[in-house]
């Protein structure tokens, strides 16, 4: 591979490249889905493939084959360079990219154990007895499962010198049980608390499913006759469950340089977050601090380098409640007069062209020392919010509205009950500012397994982590009354 991939360099470079990049990459997924006691589907795949880009006077190029040898190699070298050259014409400003070292090196996820290695049947026999559990409660009438795995291959070569060779492994594990009231005529769900992850099967194995299937049924049952909410302003506490999808839309995605320049306006939007609020915008609370990390334990984002070459690290976005910081590529660094890229490029196949991708953004714990339950005690009037379902934000990634799976009633510092139809809306400084106070226990990611931006749509997986939260006189909807 590595001989290929210095092949395909020599070649860009032959034709007129002054600079170029490959990656030699292959991807592989498998999918079981379950319902009740039947298998629905179990899916295996392979995709294998080389990428070549090649940057002419300042302009991009970019060819892709399937064919892993020394011809298909030659034919996307020269195609890339010729799309640059072809692509001219259409510059609006030269691609300068921010400096970067020459690495030689390997990185991969750390796992316990490789996913593809363990049985299908073994799969198959959790999955079953997950919904073999669920289906024990009275009231509860279906329950789906499933497993995700992802595994990247990738060896990356540039003509500045890095050969890089990355195997990035992530886990998605599932269910949703339902509940029936046939003489209501209505139903209910609830699906797992557990999370994707960027780790091995150790984390499904961790995960105490058999616990969770019974308690998800017979709160999916008490979901059919829980009170209605009636809507107002309430104190909102939200577990990493819930709040995790929030931090990804309003403060993810808006911190995304490209969008905020206007260059992506693509899944919901540009962004209110333009470089003339940079280091001036109180975009949270003192308390309120989001760091940008592709290193992170376990999340979904993290790498040892990014489809640049650059090595990844940790940065903030939000320093005790100012906006500082955007996330960069090489190509974007300069935009802003950067010198060095933060490594947020990313391609979701060999055949795909890397661009700015999500990395990890997580909330920071809380300096006091808190857990859930003493924020419970200390909320007088208050909703407490776990899981996400329904979501809705503007063009802008300003206005939003936020559903969840599970709603708790708070009276007087206690749980009073479970609500339903709850949704809370806010303008995103606005809430932000809102939050006085952060566990510093209870910490846990959150995460999407296929983040979508880009035209051809491109898929990125990214997690987000942070602790019970407490927001302050949020709006909350009654999502089953109509006007």
């Amino acid at each position: 591979m590595r001989e290929l991939a210095r092949r395909a360099l020599d070649a860009a470079r032959s034709k007129g490249a002054g600079y170029a990049d490959v990656r030699i990459a292959r991807f592989l997924r498998q999918s079981i889905n379950t319902r009740e006691q039947r298998v629905m589907n179990i899916s295996n795949s392979e995709s294998f493939g080389v990428g070549v880009r090649a940057l002419v006077d300042g302009t991009w190029g970019f060819a892709a084959v399937s064919r892993v040898e020394p011809e298909g190699v030659d034919k996307a070298a020269a195609r890339a360079v010729a799309i640059a050259k072809a692509n001219r014409v259409a510059q609006a400003r030269p691609v300068v990219l921010a400096k970067v070292a020459a690495y030689k090196d390997a990185w991969q996820t750390p796992v316990v154990k490789d996913p593809f290695k363990i049985p299908v049947e073994r799969k198959v026999d959790l999955l079953l007895a997950i919904n073999r559990e669920a289906l024990k409660v009275k009231g509860a009438a279906f329950c789906n499962s499933s497993m995700f795995f992802v595994k990247e291959e990738k060896l990356f070569a540039s003509t500045e010198g890095s050969e890089i060779e990355q195997e990035i492994i992530r886990v998605l594990p599932s269910f949703t049980v339902t509940a029936v009231d046939k003489a209501a005529g209505k139903f209910r769900t609830r699906s797992s608390l557990a999370e994707p992850t960027g780790t091995g099967y150790e984390y499904i194995e961790r995960w105490p499913w058999m616990e969770e299937a019974g308690k998800a049924a017979e709160q999916a049952v008490a979901k059919l006759t829980a009170k209605s909410v009636s809507p107002g302003k309430y104190d909102l506490i939200l577990a990493p469950s819930n709040l995790w999808l929030t931090i990804h839309e309003s403060v993810g995605h808006p911190t995304e340089l490209d969008r905020a320049l206007g260059y992506e306006a693509n899944y919901a939007g540009t962004s209110f977050l333009t470089t003339e609020k940079l280091g001036k915008l109180r975009f949270g609370s003192p308390i309120v601090n989001f760091v940008a990390d592709r290193t992170q334990p376990e999340a979904l984002a993290t790498c040892g380098y990014d489809d640049d070459g650059v090595p990844t690290g940790e940065w903030d976005l939000v320093k005790d409640g100012v906006f500082v910081d955007y996330q960069t590529t090489r190509e974007q660094a300069g935009w802003i007069g950067r010198d060095l890229s933060y490594g947020c490029a990313y391609a979701d196949s060999w055949s795909s062209v890397p661009f700015q991708r999500m990395p990890n953004v997580s909330l920071r714990r809380g300096k006091e020392k808190l857990t859930l339950e003493e924020l419970i005690a200390d909320t007088k009037q208050g909703i407490f919010i776990e899981g996400n379902s329904s979501y809705s934000i503007d063009q802008q990634r300003y206005n939003f509205q936020f559903s969840g799976e599970l709603f708790w009633e708070i009276q007087d510092g206690k749980v009073a009950g479970m609500l339903e139809d709850v949704a809370y809306q806010a303008i995103t400084t606005d809430f932000w500012n809102a939050c006085d106070r952060i566990c510093s226990e209870g910490y846990a990611l959150g995460g999407s397994f296929f983040d979508g931006k880009g035209e051809p749509g491109q898929s990125n997986a990214v997690s987000h982590g942070c602790a019970p939260a407490r927001f302050r006189q949020i709006n909350v909807l009654n999502t089953a009354r109509t006007v």
